[in-house]
């Protein structure tokens, strides 16, 4: 059975003290989590890894927001896999929507980050979704299967079962407007027979898949529920202590 996964996603938000102090007062909600066994992580900005990393209790996963598919050379503002391995963070989110779409990151450089952060035995947590013109159209799951085959080119089966995937339909993120629990496992169980033409039954079982857009306390358990969802990446909800414990526990309940 997949183990479930609740991951922060803190965007640009929280100092560096911000930062330490919510970890600081996590002790319970991750030993709540290993008890149940669900994983449970955040992903603060780079300024603050560091403290975050040295000021989590044990089993809490800290996650980069982002990461350069290169070691080191002439790429200013850029943060390497191996500049993320010396403070002790081996994740990093790839591709989120506001990534590629501030940023222009497209799926295929996405698939060099992917393929650098294995290599270094880190976990790439990468984000597909779709616009709300490409949904109306219809044409979602040919979106979703383009940026699943792309990111995923020249990854081999054996790796590809450690990338976490996370659907987020942008016309749903920070909006309030949730996608339904049947639209959401709809795709995600597309996502996993995508990864089953491309790896297998066997990766395609293995490899976990989260929702993320408006996810909230009140709606995680709906989305959850459902047999290919794994897990849930959260934004805003998961910047308050409270709000977060709450997420955890209407996982469990």
């Amino acid at each position: 059975m997949r183990k479930k996964l609740l991951m922060g996603n803190w965007k640009m938000n929280k100092t560096i003290a911000e930062a330490v102090k919510f970890v600081e007062e996590c002790d319970s909600i991750v030993d709540t989590a290993e008890k149940n066994n669900i994983d449970l992580g955040v992903a603060p900005t780079f300024l603050s890894l560091k403290d975050v990393k040295a000021k989590a209790p044990k089993g809490l996963i800290i996650s980069a927001q982002n990461v350069n598919d290169q070691t080191s050379g002439a790429f200013t503002g850029e943060v390497s896999p191996e500049m993320l391995q010396e403070i002790k963070v081996t994740w990093a989110i790839i591709g989120h929507s506001e990534r590629r779409t501030y940023n222009g990151e497209t799926s295929q450089a996405c698939n060099k980050k992917m393929i650098k952060l294995l290599n270094q035995n880190m976990v790439p947590l990468y984000c597909c979704g779709e616009t709300l013109e490409t949904y109306e159209k219809g044409e979602t799951k040919n979106f979703i299967k383009d940026q699943i085959v792309a990111g995923f080119k020249d990854i081999p089966c054996d790796k590809a079962k450690n990338v976490v995937i996370a659907y987020e339909p942008i016309w749903s993120i920070g909006t309030g407007k949730n996608a339904s629990k049947e639209i959401a496992q709809d795709i995600c169980a597309f996502i996993r027979a995508t990864i089953k033409e491309l790896y297998g039954e066997g990766t395609a079982n293995d490899i976990r898949i989260l929702y993320g857009g408006s996810v909230k306390p009140n709606n995680i358990k709906e989305y959850l529920t459902s047999p290919d969802i794994d897990g849930a990446l959260v934004g805003g909800a998961s910047l308050a202590v409270d709000s977060f414990h709450d997420l955890l526990m209407n996982i469990i309940q």
